[in-house]
């Protein structure tokens, strides 16, 4: 595996390389650190990391990639996003992530043309075969997915992280909040808000891995099956915190956490959701 591992990496070094200039979109989490991370290590300041802050992206996540770019020495910026102001994407149906990638990327032109660059996006070759409507939008602007290219699964970029001494290698994945609100619930910065402390209030009580899902009066707090009797026992001090954020029933998914689980509710044969001059694959999740 390490061998094999080793191509893979060395596959996404050549590519950055050949590219000379390029604008990595940083989120803080593994995949896109990863790539920042070699892009850094090939290109210098001719690299650099993006970090786009809105509503929908925690403060906790922001914190952690700020300061995980400070502590490599990357070249980082913060940018800000407008996807709130787009009713496409704030209507929230199954194509809001299409939307929301439209936004970064077209926030992300101007960097790049000015600088020469290229942008990245830290997709990996899992997410391929995942619902991931951003990808679309991605494609349109002429986005790289050096890691997916080099055929870097999820497990293979979390080793590289730690072989490169990335202190996200283990880090849980943090889709942004918007994800935690059921589909056709409408995103507002405040629902963002009410999400966003309602996982700190369920984390502060120990829980390290979590979903709290907004289905407009109702909270569905996810943990791993493991964890579900601890967070039954909790129920309490659980439904409290989150009746005083303005919910108004809570309840505990048995079926325990399961990443995208938003998406069971989409239909499985492929359908075609339509925006403008593209089409945004909707699969089985």
């Amino acid at each position: 595996m390490e061998t094999r591992l080793a191509r893979k990496e060395a596959a996404v070094r050549a590519s950055v390389r050949a590219l000379g200039r390029v604008v990595v979109a940083f989120s803080g989490g593994v995949d896109s650190a990863t790539l920042a991370a070699l892009a850094h290590d090939e290109l210098g300041a001719d690299a650099l990391a993006v970090t786009a802050a809105s509503p929908s992206l925690s403060a906790r996540e922001l914190r952690g990639a700020r300061a995980l770019a400070s502590s490599r020495g990357w070249n980082h910026v913060l940018v800000r996003t407008g996807e709130m102001e787009r009713d496409e994407y704030a209507r929230n149906e199954p194509d809001r992530c299409y939307w929301c990638k439209t936004e970064l990327f077209e926030v992300l032109a101007p960097l790049a043309r000015a600088r020469d660059a290229t942008v990245l996006v830290g997709t990996n070759a899992d997410d391929r075969g995942d619902f991931r409507p951003g990808q679309a939008a991605g494609r349109e602007h002429g986005a790289r997915t050096p890691l997916a290219d080099a055929g870097l699964t999820k497990a293979d970029v979390r080793a590289l992280a730690r072989r490169l001494g990335l202190d996200v290698a283990d880090k849980p994945a943090s889709p942004c909040l918007a994800s935690r609100i059921a589909y056709g619930v409408r995103v507002t910065p405040e629902r963002l808000r009410r999400v966003e402390r309602a996982e700190e209030a369920v984390r502060s009580l120990g829980f390290e891995i979590l979903r709290v899902r907004d289905h407009g009066e109702l909270a569905r707090i996810e943990v791993p099956p493991a964890d579900i009797a601890r967070a039954a026992s909790a129920y309490a001090r659980l439904s409290d915190a989150l009746l005083a954020l303005g919910f108004r029933y809570v309840t505990l998914d048995l079926a325990g956490f399961r990443s995208g689980s938003m998406n069971e509710v989409l239909p499985g044969p492929v359908l075609r959701a339509s925006g403008p001059d593209q089409g945004v694959e909707i699969g089985a999740p």
